[in-house]
């Protein structure tokens, strides 16, 4: 990932960059599971999207959970359509890294999900996670349905009770409805999968999160 100071405020719309009509090309399947990427997905699935700082080291916590039909990185809650990688790390596209999750709720809870969102990094950090700085790095959760709304609201009261208890600060994390997501470039897809020893700046804060305990059989 690159590193160094990037803007650590939103852009307006008119300075986020102009971006381009056409979508950017990436692989149809999985590299580790073969799902398609982009679709169909199975009847009665869910997707959510989760940012958590830089989207590799994110992305492989979710493929790796039962229950998760397939996962994507790209960028979500900007401004400029179908952004480059190198348009979102300068700061003026306004979008953040995410990873997109399509999940069979039959399978594992979005509870669940959410338990690992908030313990496997930092949400109290604002516009960086750990090193990396820059509004792309910041922690968000963009929904998909009312209930997935509600699910994640009773969750970030709970995780913020409990880092309040362990004198931790404020949860900062971005949490809206989705709106558009692009896919990132095909190199960045199941990147650590492909690139074992890649860089991975993903670090919890210790605290436990008390949901998702239950989590329904796959």
């Amino acid at each position: 990932m690159l590193f160094g100071q990037k803007p650590t405020t939103l852009p307006s719309a008119a300075e986020a960059l102009p971006g381009r009509a056409a979508p950017m090309p990436v692989g149809e399947r999985h590299f580790v599971n073969g799902a398609a990427l982009a679709g169909p997905y199975p009847a009665g699935s869910e997707t959510v999207y989760f940012g958590m700082g830089c989207f590799w080291g994110a992305e492989r916590l979710f493929w790796q959970i039962n229950g998760v039909h397939v996962t994507a990185v790209g960028y979500q809650g900007g401004l400029t359509p179908n952004p480059t990688y190198e348009e979102v790390c300068s700061g003026r596209t306004g979008h953040a890294e995410v990873v997109m999750v399509v999940f069979r709720p039959e399978a594992v809870s979005l509870d669940s999900l959410l338990k690992c969102f908030w313990e496997e990094h930092d949400p109290t950090q604002g516009m960086r996670q750990g090193n990396d700085h820059g509004t792309q790095y910041r922690s968000a959760i963009y929904t998909t349905t009312p209930e997935q709304a509600e699910a994640v609201a009773r969750s970030r009261a709970t995780y913020q009770q409990a880092l309040a208890a362990k004198g931790r600060g404020a949860i900062t994390s971005e949490i809206v409805a989705v709106g558009p997501f692009y896919f990132a470039e095909t190199y960045h897809q199941q990147y650590l999968a492909k690139n074992p020893n890649g860089y991975c700046g993903l670090k919890g804060t210790g605290v436990s999160c008390p949901v998702g305990i239950g989590v329904s059989a796959s």
